[in-house]
Formats: structure tokens, sequence, C-alpha cells
């Protein structure tokens, strides 16, 4: 019998050794969810949410800024059933990855922000990045 033939078929070990070098050695073993980064300007602050895994599930993803600074980001980790040339379907058996299923993360910025002034971008790396102008600040027309 072929195990190829036969989606059922596991085996009683997997083998879950990962090996890292370069800058890949510095991190953790998967791109995490929720690891924020937030820059200052004179008139705006940028933030940059790592949000791995959600570039196909973007539109059901709901950010919140509240005029205080706050900042809530929710959404859904997409389940995710990887298929392979020979028809068969595969569950992980190490994952290292984000788990399927809603997240929310919350964090404040340094100041207060005019939440009717942002500009929300998710980018092709998973990265969801939004500029936000600071409370009380005249943006140049320029």
């Amino acid at each position: 019998m072929n195990p190829e033939n036969h989606p059922t078929t596991t085996h009683s070990k997997v083998i879950s050794h990962v090996f890292f070098t370069g800058t890949a050695k510095q991190g953790c073993a998967g791109p995490p969810l929720g690891l924020v980064d937030i820059g200052v300007s004179d008139i705006a602050y940028i933030f940059r949410v790592s949000l791995p895994g959600i570039a196909k599930n973007q539109d059901k993803i709901k950010c919140e800024i509240q005029r205080e600074g706050r900042v809530c980001i929710q959404g859904v980790v997409p389940e995710i059933a990887i298929p392979s040339d020979s028809g068969c379907l595969y569950r992980m058996q190490v994952q290292q990855l984000s788990p399927p299923g809603p997240f929310s993360i919350t964090f404040n910025l340094p100041g207060q922000v005019d939440p009717r002034l942002f500009s929300p971008k998710f980018r092709a790396d998973g990265i969801f990045e939004v500029v936000v102008v600071k409370l009380g600040v005249r943006i140049p027309t320029s």
C-alpha cells in the first residue's frame, strides 16, 4: 500500500526541529501575532501591528481608535487546511504560527489623536500600518 494514497495515514513521530541562523536566530520560531511598533512625528503617530496569516481575511479586521489614543484591533485568524498536489489535505501536527480563532490587540498611543483622521493600510507582508493625526494639529495643505 502506498501511504500517499491514504490521507488518514498518520506517523507516530513528527520531526519538529527547526534551526535558525542570522537574523532569524534572534527572533522567535514563527511570526508572532500582535507585535506593535509605534512612531511619532510632529503631526501624527504611526503604528504597525504584525498580523501574519490575516491578509486574505483583512476585510474582517476592525480597528477602533479613541480620542485619548487607545487603539483596539479585532479580527479572526482563519482556519487553513493545506492542500497538496496529490489532493490530500494536511492538518498541522507542529504549529508555531498563530492558531486559528478570534483575537484582539489593545494598546495606547503616546498622546491624544483625532480618530476621524487616520489612514490604514494592510501590507502584503502581514503588517497592518496606520497613521493617525495628533489631536489639535493643523495639517499643512501644501
